[in-house]
């Protein structure tokens, strides 16, 4: 009891404590308030409304709980039958399997026994159908990448079905098996002309006529076809054989008289065809040289243009000199000519100043004569060594390749290989005609200097006989 009272205590202090604020307010000076309109009194609440207002939430709040209990009570129930509900489908379904997998061993049982059956009555008559099954895979595999499939397309796919079957084969597939066979053998002695269609780069298909020698090589045009099995269609090769293959295969499609035409056939049925689309042209392998490569073609193309137009200056330098010598009157058209006028130059016909004279003439004369040649002959010199500079950088690149890559795949070092040759062949093939023209040239320009120095000595000699 004392609890309670405790507690009313306790609760009107508290009323008292929030009426306080609202009695402090109510005594402000009438004086500091503004003029406002009467306002309501708030209704005040008493102890009991407040002990009812508790009573009441609590009863509410024990209500709630209790049917929120319930409804927990009930979803338990509802998953418990669900859980039970799924062991039972469980339980069933693990029964049918055991069920199914005893009708699968005994069907298979079944099956086994009916095989041994089989093979019982089948006798000598299995090693047969074997026999064809594998005739008809052997056959179908020739069939797909044979370039007669472009003039009987479609034979294939019932041989497939007889390579593939599990059953015996009928009789009308034994049959088709036999004549696709002789068929293919009896073609493969033909040379024969038919249309068909051709696959074009841009995908599309063209209708020509094919000329195909046996089962070696088909042409249309003049240009070699090769059979695309997974297209089922022929197409050009990609790059061609050399005009002398291509006009062999034009006889051959235009010949229509007795007797015979020689044509170009592949004996590996289209292997070596294929390796020609691989093979690098002349413009590919001088890329593979790269920077280097294509320095040393220009500086070697320079001094070889450079040297032939030496050449001839020389050539028809040589032919000068020569007239001259079979001339009396010298010209300045000509070294000769220009050497006989300094010494006509010359007041004192004695020896020493004629020969003095010659050949200060002779040594004006060499420059003229000689240069060039020396850019010819440093070219020749340089081109070994560029391609040697090439090999060396193909070599690190090999290397790199291998550090970054290792040695697993011999295509990643093909790049640096194909550097280091391709710039070593382009280095010789530059040097060696550039020597070749080097020594030419050079003994023209020698020749004329010797038939310059002859005649000089000839001078000096009759200048020396006449001062006797």
């Amino acid at each position: 009891m004392k609890l309670v009272k405790l507690a009313g205590l306790s609760l009107c202090a508290g009323v008292a404590v929030l009426a306080f604020p609202a009695a402090a307010q109510n005594a402000k000076p009438a004086e500091a308030q503004q003029p406002a309109a009467a306002q309501p009194a708030k209704p005040q609440l008493t102890l009991d409304q407040v002990l009812q207002a508790v009573r009441k939430e609590r009863s509410e709040a024990s209500a709630e709980n209790k049917a929120r209990e319930q409804r927990f009570l009930q979803n338990r129930n509802e998953q418990q039958a669900q859980l039970n509900q799924v062991k039972a489908q469980v339980a069933a379904a693990a029964a049918e399997s055991t069920r199914l997998e005893g009708v699968m061993k005994a069907n298979q049982d079944q099956i086994d026994k009916l095989d041994q059956e089989l093979a019982e009555k089948q006798g000598q008559f299995q090693e047969l159908f074997g026999a064809a099954r594998s005739a008809a895979a052997d056959l179908t595999a020739q069939l797909q990448k044979s370039v007669i499939s472009a003039e009987y397309p479609g034979r294939e796919k019932e041989l497939q079905q007889i390579a593939q079957t599990d059953t015996l084969p009928t009789e009308s597939q034994l049959r088709y098996l036999w004549e696709t066979m002789i068929q293919q053998i009896v073609e493969q002695g033909k040379v024969a002309t038919f249309t068909a269609n051709v696959a074009q780069p841009d995908g599309t298909s063209v209708s020509k006529q094919i000329t195909r020698i046996g089962p070696f090589d088909a042409f249309a045009d003049g240009k070699y076809l090769v059979y695309n099995s997974q297209q089922n269609q022929l197409q050009f090769l990609a790059r061609q054989p050399t005009s002398s293959v291509r006009d062999a295969a034009r006889r051959v499609a235009s010949y229509k008289g007795d007797g015979f035409v020689r044509g170009v056939i592949d004996p590996s049925l289209g292997t070596l065809l294929g390796l020609i689309v691989e093979e690098p042209s002349l413009k590919e392998r001088i890329n593979q040289g790269g920077s280097i490569g294509y320095l040393t073609i220009g500086l070697g193309v320079l001094a070889f243009v450079w040297g032939i137009f030496k050449w001839f200056s020389l050539s028809s330098t040589a032919s000068a000199v020569r007239a001259q010598v079979r001339k009396q009157k010298p010209s300045k058209n000509n070294p000769l000519g220009r050497v006989m006028l300094a010494y006509e130059a010359v007041d004192k016909k004695d020896p020493e100043t004629v020969q003095l004279a010659l050949d200060d003439a002779i040594l004006r004369e060499i420059p003229k004569i000689e240069g060039g040649l020396n850019l010819i002959r440093i070219i020749s010199t340089i081109a070994p060594l560029l391609g040697l500079l090439g090999t060396v950088v193909g070599m690190v690149i090999t290397f790199q390749s291998i550090t970054l890559f290792g040695t697993g795949d011999p295509k990643i070092m093909a790049n640096g290989i194909s550097v280091a040759l391709m710039t070593t062949v382009i280095g010789l093939v530059t040097a060696i005609p550039l020597v070749l023209l080097y020594a030419f040239t050079s003994g023209a320009a020698n020749n004329i200097i010797q038939i310059l120095e002859e005649q000089a000595a000839g001078v000096v000699a009759e200048t020396a006989g006449a001062r006797r």
